[in-house]
């Protein structure tokens, strides 16, 4: 068998991506196996919050498609407003088959090894060790880190309870006109929106249900944005993706092995939002196993109570402001999303100045107080 590495990390997006180079930083040995070949496809609007910079000794310059400040939202295609975000660096509108590659070649040169087109076929614990095994070889790993995305098969492994899926759409499209704006959509989607994002010249459009039932075709909504924005939508594949919208508080931890991403169901029930708590879980998770690989005996139990605090708690006020919002969205749209406020707020949540704890009380009062008869 092969040598024992430190932590094994099954999954490249951006929780597996970024466990692997703070572990490789830290002088850990880490494996990362992938079971597409790399650079691999991910769908994906690729809107990224700048506050992920600050967790990384990495210039993503070279990962970054397209910038924006600027914020448009319609309701049915009519009633739209347009916002400037007052935030320090504009959203990164970024490519994900470049983004997420970028980043693993980050953790490469810090020591990190990759394996691609290795699929993962079964785990089984070994005295003091996983053993994860693929067609064609065991490897060997104190710790595991579960990064394999929302069907997650290493979580059912690892003995978690399966997680509600929802599907999401995406495709890119032609952008003739140029226009520079994120676009976000409301009123075409019960319990969910459609976005779309610039990048460079072409557009990103996306859509998704973000609570209830779940709906599996997108292409004629798709079709009919496109139609509405002259938008050209021929030669232009769907391609659907699973999403894992957080469902509430749960462990993320078991026996020398850890969930991140969207394997945790780190996705924002509000507005959708999976990269940023993705690379943020990784991030934490790498910490927790660099300690436990020190002899700190929590060390895993203290990774699922911080991801529980500094995300499951705010995850918990962005679902409350979501099952709101979405019980009457037209006039959730009118008394939130066309206040000037709304945006600079939502553009605070996004680079961190501000957690959805510190401005859901106040919109789900103004919401509510819009639900009573007479108010």
């Amino acid at each position: 068998m092969p040598a024992i590495y430190d932590c094994i990390v099954v999954g490249s997006g951006p929780a597996g991506g970024s466990a692997a180079y703070h572990l490789a930083r830290r002088q850990r040995s880490v494996l990362v196996l992938e079971k597409a070949a790399l650079p691999r496809q991910k769908p994906c609007t690729g809107g990224i919050s700048p506050v992920i910079g600050q967790w990384f000794d990495v210039d993503f310059q070279p990962a970054i498609a397209d910038t924006t400040r600027t914020v448009r939202y319609s309701w049915k295609f009519k009633d739209a407003v347009e916002a400037e975000l007052s935030i320090p660096e504009p959203i990164w509108i970024v490519e994900r088959t470049v983004f997420d590659h970028y980043l693993l070649q980050q953790a490469q040169q810090k020591g990190a090894v990759v394996a691609d087109q290795t699929e993962v076929t079964g785990i089984t614990f070994q005295k003091d060790h996983w053993q994860v095994h693929t067609a064609t070889t065991t490897y060997g790993g104190r710790y595991l880190i579960a990064a394999d995305g929302a069907n997650s098969q290493m979580a059912r492994w690892l003995g978690f309870k399966p997680k509600v899926g929802r599907t999401a759409a995406v495709m890119t499209v032609p952008n003739p006109r140029g226009d520079r704006a994120a676009h976000f959509e409301f009123g075409l989607v019960k319990n969910g929106y459609l976005w779309s994002f610039p990048k460079g010249d072409q557009r990103t459009v996306g859509v998704a249900v973000v609570r209830g039932s779940d709906r599996p075709n997108w292409e004629p909504i798709l079709q009919q944005y496109c139609a509405v924005h002259q938008l050209q939508l021929a030669d232009c594949p769907i391609q659907y993706h699973p999403l894992c919208i957080w469902e509430g508080q749960q462990p993320l931890h078991t026996h020398h092995a850890l969930l991140a991403g969207e394997a945790a169901g780190l996705v924002d029930p509000f507005s959708a939002e999976g990269v940023r708590p993705a690379l943020y879980s990784g991030m934490r998770a790498a910490e927790a196993i660099d300690a436990a690989l020190g002899g700190e005996v929590d060390a895993l139990a203290t990774y699922s109570k911080t991801l529980q605090e500094e995300w499951g708690t705010d995850l918990a006020w962005a679902q409350r402001l979501a099952g709101l919002f979405h019980r009457m969205p037209g006039v959730g749209y009118r008394l939130a999303m066309k206040r000037p406020s709304a945006t600079q707020r939502l553009g605070q949540v996004l680079c961190g100045e501000l957690r959805y704890r510190d401005i859901a009380g106040r919109a789900i009062q103004r919401l509510s107080s819009s639900l009573i008869p007479g108010r």
